[in-house]
């Protein structure tokens, strides 16, 4: 079975920022969350993107006044955020995002907000290390400091035709996934095609993702020491924002 790692260096780098509808777009987003949701800083100004891909996240808040360590297991990503970010107080790294602690100051408890968006947790693998990250990132905060998680609710099974999922599709590039449902994890079958040359090529790969619930996810968070969790759903994404 390919890695998070393989799927994503395989099929899912190369469309990503396109899927979200383009760079502009996907930034204009988080922009938008974090406005909405008051992100500002307000003390020591570190921010760890767990997760940043092309810099949804990291860009805005950068802009926002954070110093921010973005952390991704993704090079071609990773580039991508590198050519959009010039100037912005920005630390790319490659590697595990569990491992985020090695990369920000030895200091516990020096950082403002932590951020892990758009799916990034479902793809972890394992319960375990969900709630491992919980408690590291429960240690690297700063009392009053806050974690914002978003996810989409993998919990409930679709069946039969709409396990089938249009993602995104234009005039070169169609993209579709179908779910497969298993006892702890979805089975997600990405297919790409594209045209180049007049003809149309396939890239098709497939990983897995963590089924949690937002209830889960909840319960863990409290069980790392978090006095304050905030959980909604909309649309089938749950955004959970919990404060030290």
């Amino acid at each position: 079975m390919p890695t998070v790692k393989e799927h994503y260096h395989n099929v899912l780098s190369d469309v990503y920022t396109w899927m979200f509808g383009g760079f502009e777009k996907g930034l204009q987003k988080n922009t938008d969350f974090f406005n909405t949701h008051q992100i500002i800083p307000l003390a020591s100004r570190m921010a760890i993107d767990l997760g940043a891909g092309s810099g949804f996240q990291s860009i805005p808040l950068a802009k926002a006044g954070f110093f921010v360590t973005a952390i991704d297991i993704d090079r071609k990503l990773l580039s991508e955020l590198e050519g959009q970010s010039t100037g912005l107080p920005i630390k790319i790294v490659e590697d595990d995002l569990v491992d985020f602690d090695k990369h920000t100051k030895p200091t516990k408890g020096n950082v403002e907000l932590i951020v892990c968006m758009t799916d990034t947790l479902l793809h972890l693998d394992s319960k375990d290390r969900i709630a491992h990250l919980f408690e590291k990132v429960m240690i690297a905060l700063d009392k009053g400091g806050r974690f914002i998680i978003t996810f989409r609710d993998l919990s409930c099974e679709l069946s039969e035709l709409d396990r089938f999922i249009p993602v995104r599709s234009d005039a070169d590039t169609v993209f579709t996934c179908f779910l497969e449902y298993e006892p702890e994890t979805v089975k997600v079958h990405d297919l790409v095609y594209r045209r180049k040359d007049g003809n149309w090529c396939l890239n098709k790969s497939y990983y897995r993702k963590l089924r949690v619930s937002k209830e889960w996810v909840g319960e863990q968070l409290s069980n790392a020491g978090f006095p304050q969790i905030e959980l909604s759903v909309d649309k089938g994404f749950v955004t959970v924002i919990a404060t030290k």
